[in-house]
């Protein structure tokens, strides 16, 4: 996957027009949904540092039931707690998951940063077991680089 060609893209959505936010982050989450073949689902949770929640945004995949996650739970938990990336190549191997469908075999998450504050999280989840690389990483690094611009 050459992930440099998908940069300009991602800058274009992000900066191309009036749209709301959601919006722009909703057409995000489709375009890196339909170029990279792995990317099966694909979505933001925002921080609730207050009570210490995570709060599904703009996403594109099957419906899901988390819509709200506590700090901690899950992938996306320990992402809030951590401000680490987190690289699961195979949920059916990682103790503190929680389960979207059983067509979920790997998950990337990584944190989104404003101000230097975690205020919540790109999620992808694949259906093939150990896809994401460390390109994976740096590129959703850049992608949640452009994304705080928003805020």
């Amino acid at each position: 996957m050459n992930f440099e060609s998908l940069k300009p893209q991602v800058i274009t959505i992000l900066t191309s027009s009036n749209a709301e936010r959601d919006i722009k982050l909703k057409n995000l989450c489709q375009f890196l949904s339909d170029s990279v073949d792995y990317y099966n689902w694909v979505g933001f949770y925002f921080a609730n540092h207050k009570n210490k929640t995570l709060h599904l945004g703009p996403y594109v995949g099957a419906e899901t039931e988390h819509t709200t996650i506590p700090f901690g739970k899950g992938i996306c938990g320990q992402v809030a707690e951590s401000n680490q990336n987190f690289v699961v190549p195979d949920v059916a191997a990682q103790d503190n998951y929680i389960a979207c469908s059983f067509t979920v075999k790997s998950e990337i998450v990584v944190p989104l940063f404003v101000d230097g504050d975690n205020i919540g999280q790109i999620d992808i989840d694949s259906h093939v077991i150990n896809p994401f690389t460390e390109a994976d990483e740096l590129f959703l690094e850049f992608v949640n680089q452009e994304v705080a611009k928003l805020f």
